[in-house]
C-alpha cells in the first residue's frame, strides 16, 4: 500500500508537467556528488522517497520534497541553491547551495570545481564539500570525487564515535539517449549519509525524469536495512 500511493503521488506529478526545457538533477543518486549545477532560470522540483519493502514500516525515511534555483556569478562562475522539507519530521527543513566552474570552463579540458553545501539547517549536519569530476572520452560517463566535512556533534556512529569527515564518488552513464541513466554513487563514513546506491534513470521528456533503486547503509544502527528510492525530479 506504501509502494502503491509513493506510485499515485508521481503519476499525479506527471500530469502537471509540460512544456519545459532540459535539466539534470543536482544530485547523482544518493550524495550530491554530481558535476551537474541547476541553469538559470528553472525550478528543481524534488520529491524523493526511501521505503522498506516487506518490513517495519518505520524505519522508512521521511519524504523529501525540495526546491532549486540556479544563478549566474560572472561568466564563468554558476551556482545554485535550495531547500528541502522533510515530512513527517520533527527537523523538516534543510538548506543547500553550491558554487562552482563547470567542466572546460578554467581551461581546456578541465575538470568541474565546485564547493558547496548540505543539511544545513534543523538537522545541524552542517556538511561542506570540495568536489572535483570529470566526463571521461568516447561517452564513457561521468566520473565525481568530492571531500566533505560537518558537524562533529551531529555525524557520529551509532556507537557514538565522531564520523564526520569522508570522502563521496560518484558515476552516471547515458544508456538510451534522452531516455535512460545509469547512476550509482558512494558516501563513506559510519554515518547518518553513509552510504550508496545504483539504479536508473528515465527520462519521461527532457525535463521530468524518475529514478528507481536501492540504497544501502555502512551503519545499520542509525539508517536501517536497505531501503528503495523512488525519486521523482522536474523542472520548470
Amino acid at each position: 500500500m506504501r509502494i502503491a500511493a509513493h506510485v499515485l503521488t508521481v503519476i499525479g506529478l506527471l500530469c502537471l508537467v509540460s512544456g519545459m526545457v532540459w535539466s539534470t538533477p543536482s544530485t547523482t543518486y544518493w550524495t550530491p556528488a554530481t558535476l551537474d549545477i541547476q541553469p538559470v532560470g528553472l525550478t528543481h522540483v524534488t520529491y524523493d522517497t526511501y521505503t522498506t519493502i516487506g518490513k517495519d514500516p518505520g524505519e522508512d525515511f521521511p519524504t523529501t520534497y525540495g526546491l532549486t534555483w540556479g544563478a549566474k556569478l560572472g561568466s564563468k562562475l554558476a551556482a545554485e541553491f535550495g531547500f528541502d522539507y522533510l515530512a513527517p519530521s520533527s527537523d523538516p527543513w534543510l538548506l543547500n547551495a553550491k558554487v562552482g566552474y563547470p567542466e572546460n570552463t578554467l581551461s581546456a579540458n578541465a575538470p568541474a570545481v565546485q564547493v558547496g553545501f548540505f543539511n544545513f539547517g534543523s538537522l545541524k549536519q552542517n556538511i561542506v564539500d570540495l568536489l572535483i569530476g570529470k566526463s571521461l572520452p568516447n561517452g564513457q560517463g561521468r566520473l565525481t570525487a568530492a571531500y566533505y566535512a560537518g558537524s562533529s556533534s551531529e555525524l557520529r556512529s551509532s556507537s557514538g564515535e565522531k564520523e564526520n569527515t569522508g570522502f563521496m564518488l560518484a558515476y552516471d552513464r547515458v544508456i538510451i539517449p534522452d531516455k535512460v541513466i545509469f547512476a550509482a554513487d558512494y558516501a563513506s563514513g559510519d554515518n547518518a549519509i553513509g552510504g550508496g546506491g545504483v539504479g536508473l534513470y528515465y527520462y519521461f521528456n527532457k525535463s521530468t525524469s524518475l529514478l528507481v533503486g536501492p540504497v544501502w547503509f555502512n551503519d545499520k544502527g542509525i539508517n536501517g536495512d536497505m531501503k528503495w528510492t523512488v525519486q521523482l525530479d522536474i523542472n520548470f
